[in-house]
């Protein structure tokens, strides 16, 4: 029998799985690029980020001293040691310590092509086995004058902030420091033209602004909508529906002339308003629905006390109203933060005026797309904030977007 209380029914179990996927679809890429970006460049070519804590194969060629080989039974040269204690000397103390050998070869030109634990022959007959903790064995039919190894030697996982501090301020540690004995200040640094701090204080300028500002023009416009009486109102609730579909890029040259007119120009205060004209249908109808589902009684109550309807709105309408206020806040902070469009027409070109989706698209994806620590560095600097906005307001978010869909 279906729907029996007590039951999940199938359709449930559906969901429940299907959200669960998405979920891990979002979760794992996101972790990815959080472990990547505090890689180093070598560690990122050569393992995947899922491999980040159990270290990155680093190549080597190391002399192997042959002092120490004997001549078997059948005239057999046989040498035994390790390459951790013979190239000591050669290698990185963190390695040494490591002990761990993930490939080696008999060739300098096809490098370390053999796993650790097999066995290689040479050209003249040099059969070599290194095992993965170092132990070497190799056997000749002549007494064995040199000999040379390529291998690959597991470093332990080195997780750095220099990608951080290198995109924010766009010099290696090296360079850092140098200049910093130059005598140049760390706001210079950061404040560069080819570094990413400048764009993220510039998004910033742009999203917070672009955001506060529709909310308050929207929030009293969506209480005259929902609860005052006036001519016109199911005229204009209409139109702010209808403005819902319009596509954005129509009105960039209507508004470009207007900014024109009015001396605005390509500024800051252009791209807030704008941004505003954008989102404000959209926090219009999302605010307007809400305060329509808020119960009647109270607001009656509230008139026949003699409280005004800026009272109303600001002491009962508006509290009760913060989940469809943070809702509207999540979308639109979002829509703002990785706007490129938008910022791109109503922003001078400047370094001074760039936001970050512009800097990676112009800067970092021209001269340094290969540069995988970079990219993901700044990636995560760019996402970093929206996380931030979306996990602290989320519980609101799906109260504010069903807000007046059921009665």
């Amino acid at each position: 029998m279906d729907n029996i209380a007590g039951q999940k029914s199938g359709l449930s179990i559906v969901t429940h799985v299907a959200t669960a996927l998405l979920v891990l679809l979002w979760i794992i890429p996101t972790l990815g690029l959080l472990v990547t970006s505090f890689r180093d460049q070598d560690a990122i070519s050569q393992t995947g980020w899922w491999r980040a804590l159990q270290g990155a194969p680093q190549p080597y060629v190391l002399s192997i001293p042959v002092e120490g080989q004997r001549q078997i039974d059948g005239g057999t040269w046989v040498l035994e040691t390790n390459i951790f204690e013979v190239a000591a000397a050669d290698l990185p103390p963190s390695v040494v310590e490591r002990r761990a050998v993930d490939a080696f070869g008999v060739s300098r030109l096809r490098g370390a092509d053999t796993p650790a634990g097999e066995t290689v022959e040479t050209r003249q007959g040099v059969a070599v086995t290194i095992a993965a903790d170092g132990s070497l064995r190799a056997t000749a039919p002549e007494e064995l004058s040199d000999l040379s190894i390529p291998v690959s030697l597991v470093a332990p996982p080195q997780m750095t902030v220099e990608n951080y501090a290198e995109v924010l301020t766009d010099t290696t540690a090296e360079e850092r420091a140098a200049l910093r004995e130059q005598g140049t200040t760390l706001d210079r640094l950061l404040f560069s033209d080819e570094a990413l701090f400048g764009p993220f204080v510039n998004t910033l300028t742009v999203a917070i602004p672009a955001t506060v500002i529709p909310i308050v023009i929207a929030a009293f416009a969506a209480y005259a909508l929902a609860w005052m009486d006036f001519p016109g109102r199911g005229f204009l609730i209409a139109m702010v529906v209808g403005l819902l579909v319009v596509p954005l890029q129509l009105a960039f040259v209507p508004i470009t002339i207007i900014h024109e007119w009015f001396g605005i120009g390509k500024s800051f205060l252009g791209i807030w308003l704008a941004h505003t004209g954008f989102g404000l249908p959209l926090a219009v109808y999302l605010l307007r629905n809400y305060m329509v589902g808020l119960p009647r009684d109270i607001i009656e109550c509230a008139k026949v006390d003699g409280a005004t309807d800026f009272e109303i709105f600001r002491k009962i309408v508006l509290p009760l109203s913060f989940p469809a206020l943070a809702s509207f806040a999540i979308f639109q902070f979002l829509w703002t933060w990785n706007d490129l469009l938008v910022a791109s027409v109503f922003l001078p070109s400047n370094t001074e005026s760039t936001v970050m989706t512009r800097f990676v698209v112009t800067s970092l994806l021209g001269s340094r797309g290969g540069e995988w620590h970079i990219l993901a560095a700044a990636a995560f600097v760019m996402i970093a904030v929206p996380l931030v906005v979306f996990f602290t307001m989320q519980r609101y978010l799906v109260r504010g977007l069903l807000a007046g869909s059921v009665k």
